[in-house]
């Protein structure tokens, strides 16, 4: 029970807010050498020389700095401009052209915060001023600003082929049906809201903009068709079986380079930071991956891993019940701690659990990466709620943004539900 005892200890540590990296990795030495000695850890170089050399995660740092280099050109800005005057004179059009330019932004850039913070600094006033509903103008942002979780290229596809071995090409084929049926169904309640709350979600006025629509639509062309290319040539690339996805992440961020020059953003102080921001980011996933590799090194050893088998395995249900159980698990955890975190730890966990169950490798994997985009949206550590807070004018209360993402936090259950019954609709059997 040693093992048990250890992932409650964690868990309790990361509730207190120790850093993630540091917990898991000092519960895991405190647990191990208490359980077998020091000897334990005699190959932890070795595990940790495989990750550094580990091909497929050097798509990570490339995938993140695209996103953080088309940050910087301002993209969301001109995207959210252009969609705003297409979409303005619909009911909830401003709404609608969010959840566009969100996955347009999280096919391009796949960076959460900065897509949620450029949205919340954009779109959230203008939607104020005509009239929207505070909690659907903020459910609306946080909730595109997620969908850069499973739209790929996707960080967190990434690390879950690492995790359960399955090339990332083929999970990235697999999220784009889940994620459109999401985006559509975000689209969906949207006009539905308008249709049954009018005053809540107005279209604008039409003098509201002075330029006629055609040109409307030819700047919207402009500033589509460059983050659209560069998507067109990463995903293409990889589904094609032209490059490999590490491959496709540098000819991204070649790409997002070539975008900057064209928005006339390009500097090298530009790309200094960019690099800066990329290695922070990459040093904070890989130091976690460091600390959960150690602690299931010690979770193994110390036979957590049979216990948890033992338990799963002999659920009523078989397989369905198995699947039901875990998916309510991570989305709780998804409550309290990141989806890096979950990735490393809970999934490694249950993933021999599904391979004997006879799961489907890659239908498993798109239901934690859709279950897993909830952690961003879910009280009380949802990270889109704290990027919204950080740049929401002060009329915007943290209650109305918490009572915005609601519906999207169940509609994102009802897809995960749809993918757990029907994974032949989504061609993930």
């Amino acid at each position: 029970m040693i093992g048990i005892v250890m992932f409650f200890v964690a868990l309790v540590m990361l509730l207190f807010g120790f850093p993630v990296a540091f917990t898991f990795g000092g519960v895991a030495l405190i647990f191990g050498v208490w359980a077998e000695g020091a000897d334990m850890f005699a190959f932890m170089p070795f595990r940790i020389q495989s990750i550094m050399e580990n091909v497929v995660l050097m798509a990570v740092p490339l995938f993140i700095f695209m996103g953080i280099v088309l940050q910087k050109t301002k993209l969301a800005e001109q995207l959210l401009e252009s969609m705003g005057k297409l979409f303005g004179g619909v009911r909830g059009g401003l709404a609608i052209s969010t959840v566009l330019v969100g996955a347009l932004l999280a096919a391009s850039t796949g960076v959460v915060g900065a897509s949620v913070v450029a949205m919340g600094l954009i779109s959230l006033p203008v939607m104020l001023k005509y009239n929207y509903d505070k909690s659907l103008a903020c459910g609306t942002i946080c909730a595109s600003g997620t969908l850069g979780q499973i739209i790929p290229p996707s960080i967190i596809l990434i690390i879950l082929g690492d995790v359960l071995g399955i090339p990332v090409g083929d999970l990235f084929q697999a999220a784009v049906g889940p994620g459109f049926i999401l985006i559509g169904v975000y689209v969906a309640y949207i006009l539905g809201y308008a249709w049954l709350k009018p005053e809540s979600a107005p279209a604008l006025p039409m003098d509201a903009d002075v330029e006629n629509r055609r040109e409307q639509y030819v700047k919207a062309l402009k500033a589509i068709i460059p983050p659209l290319a560069l998507i067109l040539i990463v995903l293409g690339s990889i589904f094609a079986g032209i490059a490999t996805p590490t491959e496709s992440s540098a000819l991204g961020g070649i790409g997002a380079l070539v975008l900057a020059a064209l928005y006339k953003q390009f500097s090298w102080k530009m790309v200094y930071d960019s690099a800066l921001e990329t290695v922070k980011v990459t040093a904070m996933v890989f130091a976690i991956l460091l600390g959960a590799t150690a602690f299931s090194m010690a979770f193994t050893y110390t036979g957590g891993d049979y216990i948890v088998e033992e338990v799963l395995s002999q659920l009523p249900g078989g397989a369905t019940g198995f699947l039901l159980l875990s998916m309510l698990a991570i989305l709780v955890l998804g409550f309290f701690i990141d989806f890096v975190e979950i990735s490393f730890i809970i999934v490694p966990i249950l993933a021999p659990v599904a391979d004997a169950l006879g799961i489907a490798p890659l239908w498993f994997a798109i239901l934690i990466a859709m279950n897993l985009q909830t952690s961003f949206l879910t009280p009380p550590f949802g990270f889109s709620l704290f990027y919204l807070k950080g740049v929401a004018p002060d009329s915007v209360r943290t209650v109305e943004i918490y009572k915005g993402v609601v519906p999207f936090i169940l509609m994102q259950v009802a897809v995960v539900i749809s993918i757990l019954l029907f994974p032949g609709f989504y061609g993930l059997l």
